[in-house]
């Protein structure tokens, strides 16, 4: 018997053409903006020890590195804080003012950078001012050296001589070179000598990075609750029930305590165990 098809209710139509955004509520935004999706920020289902405390969290957030490794989201503030005091942020062109993978592997960038969020709303007031000085300092600008300015200037040539704008900064003249008021002749005064490498405040050890690796705890969930099918290697799950294993990949039937064909021996000596 055949049942005329129905069309569903209107309401239900209307729920699969509704949008929905979780929105934090202590930063209030139009109902036009879209929530930015921290997807670095992941429920520890796994149960990876973080890289720096060793600690298992309930909630981490996962590097970008080939070896996804994972930290806890307060050594993860305190990694993000260590680094702004040193200014060792990176400045990309496509990403911004960014971190690597604590553990220091390449090519690891944090994309998304509302995830400094996490540096509460002090400290991440400062993240946005490093984050601009940077970008001038790239461009070929200048912060204006006067105590409590900072303004910052792009000036139009190359001259020595630098005036803050007063509608920006303090009207300050100062020279280029030395950033001491401006004067005639050559700098009395030299700029520091750069500082070289800056000692990390923030180190994580080489045995807690190789533990906290995401996907290395799915190798070992792997290793400890499957075996490798004999005729074809995929991973096959045993989850209870006889020993007669089959494999939906290959369709070989196989013992699950002798790895090999399923036989009648197997099925006489532990087909329950």
């Amino acid at each position: 018997h055949s049942l005329p098809l129905q069309s569903p209710p209107l309401a239900h139509v209307l729920l699969w053409l509704q949008e929905f955004y979780m929105k934090c509520a202590s930063h209030p935004t139009s109902d036009d903006d879209v929530s930015v999706a921290l997807d670095l920020i992941m429920i520890n289902n796994k149960n990876v020890p973080c890289i720096a405390c060793t600690d298992i969290m309930g909630v981490v957030l996962v590097f970008q590195c080939s070896e996804r490794h994972v930290i806890c989201l307060d050594c993860f503030r305190l990694y993000c804080q260590s680094r702004l005091s040193e200014r060792q942020f990176v400045h990309h062109a496509a990403i911004g003012y960014s971190l690597p993978c604590a553990a220091g592997c390449e090519d690891s960038l944090i994309k998304e950078l509302h995830h400094f969020r996490v540096l509460g709303d002090d400290q991440y007031a400062r993240y946005q001012q490093y984050a601009t000085e940077e970008c001038l300092l790239k461009m070929g600008g200048l912060m204006c050296p006067a105590p409590g300015c900072g303004a910052g200037l792009l000036p139009s040539d190359p001259c020595r001589r630098v005036e803050c704008e007063r509608q920006l900064g303090c009207g300050f003249v100062f020279c280029r070179e030395c950033r001491e008021a401006f004067h005639q002749g050559e700098c009395r005064a030299c700029q520091a000598p750069p500082m070289g490498d800056v000692e990390q405040g923030f180190v994580v050890d080489e045995e807690a990075s190789r533990r906290g690796r995401w996907e290395q705890a799915s190798q070992r969930l792997i290793q400890e609750m499957t075996k490798p099918c004999p005729n074809c290697s995929v991973p096959v799950e045993r989850n209870g029930g006889c020993m007669h294993m089959h494999c939906a990949l290959c369709q070989a039937d196989w013992c699950w305590l002798c790895g090999v064909t399923w036989n009648r021996e197997c099925m006489g000596n532990h087909w329950f165990g």
